[in-house]
């Protein structure tokens, strides 16, 4: 059996990979906070894990370690939004967001790289504000870019391994926390996407899909985003 840890895999997109790796035969370790995890799935362990917080995120590390010597794929999916104006931001806010999408990666991928596989999969999941800058959420665009700056990164640790490193980019994607915005936001992002809708989670979900099946899909940004901000 194959293993993978999948970092906020209760929901969403997260939740959406770690069932696609379920279906292709791994036994999936995720994180998660906010409300406890009840679905029940086969091969799938949910640990209420801080991420924000180093020792939640040692004693994970450690709990994977425990229960496998090898990690075949490492899917980095949490992140985390403070939305607020760049004055407004605090120091805490900032260390939060940097913490969960940048810090606790880096660690996560360096202590499980002994049992890293050749072949394996490292995956990360970006944002289009990385891409295109958006007022209210600054430093969330700048954990994405970092998180993109780290993938890219990677690629040089696994070389000659055949472990391939991508970070896929989505747009505005279904989520229930989208699917909460006002219909006069929502229809201003719809504006601004040549398909004018948000992606479903399957659509973002295929092209993680795309790079585990793919082993010569090595260092990309896959921008998944309908065609966003083309006017």
């Amino acid at each position: 059996m194959k293993y993978a840890v999948v970092t906020g895999g209760t929901s969403g997109m997260g939740l959406g990979v770690a069932k696609l790796l379920v279906g292709k035969g791994y036994y999936v370790f995720t994180t998660y906070v906010g409300p406890e995890f009840t679905e029940k799935i086969e091969n799938y362990e949910a640990h209420l894990v801080d991420q924000t917080k180093r020792d939640e995120v040692y004693a994970f590390i450690n709990h994977v370690k425990s229960n496998t010597d090898r990690l075949d794929c490492i899917v980095c999916n949490a992140g985390i939004s403070i939305r607020k104006s760049f004055t407004e931001t605090t120091d805490v806010d900032w260390d939060r967001q940097m913490e969960v999408a940048v810090n606790s990666h880096y660690i996560m991928v360096r202590e499980f790289f002994p049992i890293i596989p050749a072949g394996s999969r490292i995956l990360f999941t970006g944002s289009q504000m990385a891409v295109h800058p958006h007022a209210t959420v600054l430093a969330y665009g700048v954990t994405k870019s970092a998180v993109c700056a780290l993938s890219k990164n990677l690629v040089k640790e696994f070389e000659g391994t055949g472990t391939t490193v991508n970070i896929i980019v989505p747009g505005f994607v279904a989520t229930p926390w989208q699917n909460e915005k006002p219909d006069e936001i929502k229809q201003n992002i719809y504006n601004k996407t040549a398909i004018h809708r948000f992606a479903t989670v399957d659509e973002i979900v295929d092209a993680f899909r795309f790079c585990i099946d793919n082993p010569f899909v090595n260092g990309s940004m896959i921008e998944v985003n309908g065609g966003y901000c083309y006017k």
